[in-house]
């Protein structure tokens, strides 16, 4: 089982060498794999098959970020695109690779198929599953939309508010039961508990990209479904971000290894930005001039006004949790190891790079643009 899915290692004993000694970190390592069983042992296929957990769908979820992230960019170039339906083909592949694994798991092992949903750890990653698939269908609409014709932008409409359905029964259910038969400590709160609510934040996203396409019949509830979806995935995440910063006030940060997990913090912001700032940009569009029987300015403009400035304001906290994580992962790099964490390094910044391109075509603002440029080109190494 991964890393993820394990409690937190006993922190060191007083006589431990100081902070840095590069031996005393190596030492850490070796006990923190002790511990969990760790081997260099061969294992056979069926028993890796057999640990195969939603942890890995974070991969799905990086790689459909990027192939997201080259479709918004506010530099282009030729064979941009390519790249980017390179980086969905690969999500794509990667996501029905994943996909029959852990169906080979659940068939292999029947009893398994509810264990993960009530484990204390690895529960929380089921909802990497469904921001899999929102990127997916969120790359549908860059790159196969403008190649097809009108079938698949009504399909996508179809789509969009059957995932809605989905993700509002995985948003109860898992945190009912995650409620109903765990006691988890707020001293081992880390952010991947808001993951459950994470469809719900790239659901603004999706909304406002699938709007470029869709008639007006469609493209008005689709823009207000959406931000009242986004709404309600930023109330959960803001709800975990007290429990996580009174975690961080109260205990030691995370393991090492685990840190990079403390990037996850940073998509709820980033992923709200987005929404404000594109729904603010497109309502003149879509919302009719007298919605909600405003007759004295375009009800459009109003949303942009204060939707653009709200996206700042949100932006920031996001770049706050970036910053600290940024810090966190540089003091403890030594002692650093892979695990499936090491994902959060992608998707949960991809929708703060994201987040700054809305802004910066809100504003039109070409430094921002090309900062964005260059952290996309870092994420993409």
């Amino acid at each position: 089982m991964s890393d993820e899915e394990n409690p937190q290692p006993a922190s060191s004993s007083p006589g431990t060498a100081a902070v840095g000694d590069h031996s005393s970190k190596s030492s850490r390592i070796e006990r923190h794999r002790r511990a969990h069983g760790y081997t260099s042992a061969r294992v056979s296929l069926k028993e890796r098959l057999s640990h195969f957990t939603w942890s890995w769908f974070e991969c799905t979820m990086s790689t459909g970020a990027i192939a997201t992230l080259l479709g918004q960019q506010p530099y282009t170039f030729n064979g941009l695109v390519a790249i980017g339906k390179v980086f969905f083909v690969l999500d794509l592949a990667l996501f029905v690779l994943f996909s029959a694994l852990i169906t080979a798991r659940f068939l292999m092992h029947p009893s398994a198929l509810k264990t993960p949903l009530h484990h204390p750890h690895e529960s929380f990653f089921f909802g990497t599953l469904w921001v899999s698939l929102a990127l997916i269908l969120y790359g549908i609409q860059e790159y196969g939309v403008p190649a097809t014709g009108p079938w698949l932008v009504r399909a996508l409409e179809v789509l969009f508010w059957l995932y809605a359905a989905c993700a509002l029964l995985v948003v109860i259910f898992q945190y009912h039961v995650i409620f109903d038969e765990e006691e988890l400590p707020v001293r081992d709160c880390i952010p991947v508990w808001i993951l459950p609510a994470y469809p719900f934040l790239v659901l603004g996203p999706l909304a406002a990209v699938l709007e470029y396409s869709q008639p007006q019949p469609a493209a008005t509830p689709i823009l207000i479904s959406g931000l009242v979806f986004e709404g309600l995935g930023w109330s959960v995440a803001f709800i975990m971000y007290t429990v996580y910063f009174t975690r961080l006030i109260n205990s030691k940060l995370p393991f090492e290894s685990k840190r990079p997990g403390m990037f996850v913090a940073v998509g709820p912001a980033g992923y709200a930005s987005t929404t404000l700032a594109s729904r603010g940009m497109q309502a003149p569009i879509v919302i009719p001039p007298n919605y909600l029987g405003i007759t004295s300015v375009p009800t459009g403009d109003l949303w942009k006004a204060f939707a653009v400035p709200a996206a700042m304001f949100v932006w920031l906290l996001g770049f706050w949790f970036f910053a600290l994580a940024t810090v966190s992962c540089l003091k403890g790099a030594r002692a650093m190891h892979f695990t499936l964490n090491w994902w959060a390094f992608i998707f949960p910044n991809v929708g703060l790079t994201i987040g700054a391109i809305s802004i910066a075509n809100a504003i039109d603002s070409s430094g921002i643009k090309g900062l964005c440029s260059g952290l996309s080109v870092l994420l993409v190494g």
